[in-house]
């Protein structure tokens, strides 16, 4: 490997920065906190200016991880996370947090090295070599971008930071090759804040920081929405995670039409628990279906109304018969899956605001509360023991740990609680049964998540999920983060299991072999306690969310105290 004992050649002492240097200061510039990265030998050399900036680094154990954390450090921060990931391997590693992120519009920037200029997909066999590493990426990205001189380093940049400001977010992806990472810099452009001084006598040299906007939304088109809903008698109104930022106006706008409310998963905490109008995230259930089915006017705000959201049965029944209203920063979505009758392209906020405005002093009477309560009803009819179960041990949880996020895998508690679980605010409950899907999320997500917010952090995994980034929780220890790990054991892969039984399926590849957790859970750092009661579960959250370390907390879902608990909870508060 005489790779990793060669020195930069480019580096020559005339050279007084980099492009790599220069790449790091702009991202300071665009306000850039956090870095999760494996420095390999195509990367290193963006590592050497981030000393002198105010970017933390923190190191993930595989980069999908990276991803992954990333992704939890915007849901929970609303910050922008950047990874820096080597050519090949690294960036084939990272794909599936991308894709992620791309299904949930998240915001996310990773920037890679790739082959030197004169050996980019020259098929030579060169080190981490791929056939077309940018093409492959573009598949999951928003963008995928090659900067072949320093002097586009300024530009590419502001094209990243404008796309996550102005439009549908989701990841970007920048390239470098490695001779341009090390090639002189000195000649370009560099941040105003960071040089002012050198600006201000190159005059040329300096550029300012690019003020980029979602849409605004028409106002005509806003006065046609007013005027349709004058003649509806049932509306209904559907909020996704574009209105995650909105605040008091979405939870006005409900008042003032007087209509029932459903939040999707990565709304959650829009409205209040408890709201009279809010019937949370139930609308894949038959009664929480029935409202819209049966509704004559839908506003659908920020939302795709995706499969994950409002089919999570996958039996194909959700429609909206009604006048569909959308309001989406994206264009091509608001006529996708349903057509709608009135489009308008906007950002969410304005939009609502916008919305308020006209309709302060008119009042409606759509009879919203017995239609909720009617709704109400129905659903807690139709409530097992062990959806009951799961959703008082995260109410639990919510209840006792001040600010707590829940950041969650594709496992049993995490689909109880993306139906049953009142969300206290936006950006505290997530996780990636939404979408893509992927398994192994909750463990890396959560820890970018406490990074990135500093508050307290419980990551939701199954026995079988936690398996693919399980190495992520000695990251969680190297940093020290109190984070708690509920663990679901069921026993393999429980809920493909049952899948497979009640399709009649052989249970072939799911009742895997899972490991003893407490010393596993020793040797990576972190700490261990068997949950078996309630008591037992508030006295630990006490004491180890305040400390130093992870820690797994392991629940066997065929445990006595679960029904128990089942028996005390509360829905819709």
């Amino acid at each position: 490997m005489t790779q990793l004992t060669q020195t930069p050649s480019s580096l020559s002492d005339t050279s007084s920065l980099t492009c790599g240097e220069l790449l790091v200061q702009w991202l300071d510039y665009y306000g850039v906190e956090t870095v999760f990265g494996i420095p390999g030998v195509h990367t290193v050399e963006l590592y050497r200016g981030l000393p002198n900036t105010n970017i933390r680094h923190v190191t993930p154990r595989h980069e999908q991880g990276a991803g992954f954390m990333a992704d939890g450090y915007y849901r929970a921060s609303g910050k922008i996370g950047v990874c820096f990931i080597i050519t090949g391997p690294g960036m084939t590693n990272i794909m599936t947090a991308m894709a992620q992120a791309l299904a949930d519009s998240i915001p996310m920037l990773v920037i890679s090295s790739v082959n030197k200029v004169k050996d980019t997909g020259s098929g030579e066999g060169h080190l981490h070599e791929l056939h077309d590493q940018q093409g492959m990426v573009s598949k999951v990205a928003l963008t995928s971008k090659t900067i072949w001189q320093p002097e586009s380093l300024p530009k590419v940049i502001a094209e990243a930071f404008a796309l996550f400001n102005g439009a549908r977010p989701g990841p970007v992806h920048i390239q470098l090759p490695i001779d341009v990472i090390t090639a002189d810099a000195s000649h370009v452009a560099r941040p105003p804040n960071l040089n002012a001084v050198a600006n201000s006598q190159a005059g040329t040299n300096s550029l300012s920081l690019p003020q980029v906007t979602r849409p605004l939304p028409n106002p005509t088109q806003l006065d046609l929405i007013i005027q349709s809903l004058q003649t509806a008698k049932n509306p209904v109104i559907l909020y996704g995670g574009g209105c995650v930022d909105v605040g008091h106006d979405a939870q006005r706008l409900a008042e003032l039409i007087d209509a029932p409310t459903f939040l999707t998963i990565n709304a959650k905490g829009l409205l209040p628990p408890g709201h009279p109008l809010s019937l949370g995230s139930n609308q894949s259930l038959d009664a929480g279906r029935a409202v819209i089915t049966e509704a004559d006017w839908v506003l659908a705000i920020g939302t795709e109304l995706g499969e994950t959201d409002y089919d999570v049965f996958f039996n194909g029944e959700f429609k909206i018969n009604g006048t569909l209203v959308r309001i989406d920063c994206d264009a091509q979505q608001l006529q996708r899956p349903f057509r709608a009758d009135i489009a308008v392209l906007s950002d969410a906020q304005m939009a609502i605001r916008g919305l308020c405005s006209r309709l302060e002093g008119q009042t409606f009477d759509h009879q919203a509360l017995s239609r909720v309560n009617e709704a109400k009803q129905a659903i807690l009819k139709d409530v097992t023991t062990d959806f009951a179960g799961q959703n008082a041990l995260l109410k639990l949880i919510r209840d006792e740990v001040e600010d707590v996020i829940f950041v969650g895998d594709s496992t049993q508690p995490v689909y109880s609680g993306n139906l049953g679980l009142e969300a206290l605010a936006t950006r505290k409950w997530f996780n990636s049964s939404t979408g893509f899907g992927t398994l192994g999320y909750g463990l890396p997500a959560a820890i970018g998540a406490m990074v990135g917010s500093n508050l307290p952090v419980v990551s939701l995994m199954g026995d079988g999920g936690i398996q693919f980034t399980i190495a992520e929780l000695i990251c969680a220890a190297e940093l020290e983060l109190p984070l708690i790990v509920l663990l679901w054991n069921n026993q393999g892969y429980g809920e493909i299991r049952r899948y497979m039984e009640e399709g009649g399926l052989p249970l072939i590849g799911v009742n895997i072999k899972t490991p003893n957790f407490e010393p596993l859970a020793a040797g990576f750092g972190a700490g261990y306690r068997r949950i078996t009661d309630r008591q037992q579960l508030l006295d630990a959250l006490k004491k180890d969310t305040k400390g130093k370390q992870p820690i797994i907390y392991e629940i066997d879902e065929a445990d006595d105290f679960l029904k128990e608990m089942a028996e005390t909870v509360t829905y819709f508060s």
